[in-house]
């Protein structure tokens, strides 16, 4: 190792007797040419972890090499940049805040790379091609994602007031002070906070749930869950921003977790057609344990339930397979249209709301 220092100190040495510059600025070049080469050379490099990233099956490796491609490459201009730092002369007086920069930057290298990889990892783990993802799931990943990086730049922020001889304990100490008086000032802005902490945590949504509020006149496609509101989309296509502390005080419904979809239908046929209403029913009944479309293993009743002013009432009450609004309302008219023609086969109709009127005729007069 000590013959190699001083075969480069006498290369350095022969450079600048030959370029007739001074030994420190033939240094300085050295580094930057150094820096140069470097910099192609991890270029090649990555390329090349690129291709046996993409030949793996696992895509983790990926993540590491792309969140590890610029901040190294930055990392080596700034090593670069410490060493002219060291040799040069004209910096003599500001070497001190300098070196303090170096050690800041390399802190917020740090910082960048782990930030680019807990961003890649959180792509990752919810990419469409690693399957279907549990809405709950996907909550869990985003509030995992942001309170790293939340975590991740308070530290490096302490890290680099540290190296700028900041007292971090007196700045804590007032931060304790300091924190009463700005909850007083800012109860609203906490509360939206920990609303969106809390949401993060019991996850009652996430991003594209449709989610609902019997209390409120809340309704729509969540789009965004930030730290202080939540952006919905209303059914008529307009933002709806509601703070999250709103939350914590009212009932939200999430259809978007239903297991199944309900039919629910109450169906009248004529007074003059109740001896065909026991048939009616059992063959509207045999229809649905047919049908390729309703969940059987839910509840499925169909049942005459009343006598109506103007008809005799049977309710179908059973659910679908599917949970998408489209395809149900499909599967709904599917089976209204059958219940029609099973009322028609029988010679019966629906009923519509009729009324009788008795006309007494008049009294003849006395004569």
């Amino acid at each position: 190792m000590h013959d190699l220092i001083e075969q480069l100190h006498g290369v350095i040495l022969g450079a600048s007797e030959a370029m007739g510059i001074t030994l420190e600025l033939a240094s300085v070049l050295l580094l930057l040419v150094a820096g140069a080469v470097g910099h192609f050379a991890l270029g090649a490099l990555v390329n090349h972890l690129h291709r046996i990233a993409n030949a793996s099956e696992q895509n983790w490796d990926d993540v590491f090499v792309t969140a590890l491609e610029t901040p190294l490459r930055i990392v080596i201009w700034v090593v670069v940049v410490y060493f002219v730092l060291r040799v040069y002369p004209a910096t003599d007086g500001l070497r001190e805040y300098l070196f303090q920069a170096y050690d800041t930057a390399i802190v917020l290298v740090l910082a960048w790379f782990l930030h680019r990889l807990i961003a890649g990892s959180e792509e990752e783990l919810l990419r469409a091609d690693r399957g279907r993802t549990q809405s709950t799931d996907k909550a869990t990943v985003r509030a995992t994602a942001k309170l790293g990086r939340i975590a991740l730049w308070i530290l490096s922020g302490l890290m680099i007031l540290q190296s700028l001889d900041v007292s971090i304990s007196g700045l804590l100490a007032f931060g304790g002070i300091g924190g009463i008086a700005v909850g007083f000032a800012a109860k609203d802005l906490l509360a939206n906070f920990f609303g969106g902490l809390s949401i993060y945590l019991d996850r009652p949504f996430t991003i594209g749930d449709w989610i609902r509020s019997p209390d409120q006149e809340i309704e729509g496609t969540v789009e965004d869950i930030g730290w202080r509101m939540t952006r919905i989309r209303t059914f008529d296509q307009r933002p709806l921003y509601v703070p999250n502390a709103i939350f914590s005080q009212i009932s939200i419904q999430n259809p978007s977790r239903m297991l199944n979809r309900r039919i629910y239908e109450t169906i009248g046929i004529r007074y003059d057609d109740a001896a065909q209403l026991p048939q009616i029913v059992a063959d509207v009944r045999a229809m649905l344990e047919q049908h390729e479309e309703i969940d059987l293993s839910r509840t499925l009743i169909v049942n005459f339930v009343s006598f109506g002013p103007s008809s005799l009432d049977f309710f179908v009450y059973t659910f679908t397979k599917t949970v998408n609004w489209v395809e149900y309302h499909e599967i709904k008219q599917d089976v209204l249209l059958k219940i029609l023609d099973i009322i028609t086969g029988h010679g019966a109709e629906v009923a519509f709301p009729t009324q009788t009127l008795h006309v007494t005729p008049p009294e003849e007069p006395v004569v």
